[in-house]
């Protein structure tokens, strides 16, 4: 089961990844960024976007978020500018860290219920969930981003540069 050491491991991983793309993403032109090159949800943008709305969904199951509005489809559109966009998800990229650095080792084996109430988890098990799910889109999203010329950094975690790594120490 994981841990604080865990969460916070993942989140540090989570944020310099989504640099990483954004990265490479700001390096594409928003037509390349929009274009649809046959992943689940389509384009770079979208999955972004998805990623970002699961996020919030999850977050505001483990904290004091509010949840995102819309379902799972409307999870690949954003309100904002492309900028707009990158700000929010490098703020939320932030507000997962700090969530992570102050977990109580007892949450993660505490229940939680979802939609409804038509399931119940240990938390431990939802924060892996929350963090698998931003690997696998990330993937998809890394995937494209090469195929379209640009290059994101490497996304082996053992990789995580030492500046990621020594955030909340």
């Amino acid at each position: 089961m994981p841990d604080p050491s865990y969460a916070l491991t993942m989140a540090r991983y989570n944020l310099w990844q989504n640099t990483s793309l954004l990265t490479a993403s700001n390096g594409l032109s928003s037509e390349a960024r929009q274009a649809d090159r046959g992943a689940f949800f389509g384009s770079i943008e979208k999955t972004f976007f998805h990623v970002f709305w699961a996020d919030e969904v999850w977050m505001s199951r483990f904290s004091s978020r509010p949840p995102p509005g819309g379902g799972l489809w409307e999870s690949v559109t954003f309100s904002g500018t492309w900028a707009e966009f990158c700000e929010q998800r490098t703020a939320l990229d932030h507000e997962i860290l700090k969530w992570a650095a102050e977990l109580d080792p007892g949450w993660f084996t505490q229940a939680r219920s979802g939609h409804q109430g038509t399931w119940s988890r240990p938390k431990g098990e939802l924060v892996i969930q929350m963090f698998n799910h931003q690997t696998h889109h990330r993937g998809q999203i890394h995937a494209m981003l090469t195929a379209a010329g640009a290059r994101p950094e490497d996304t082996d975690i053992f990789r995580t540069p030492a500046v990621y790594r020594a955030l909340y120490s």
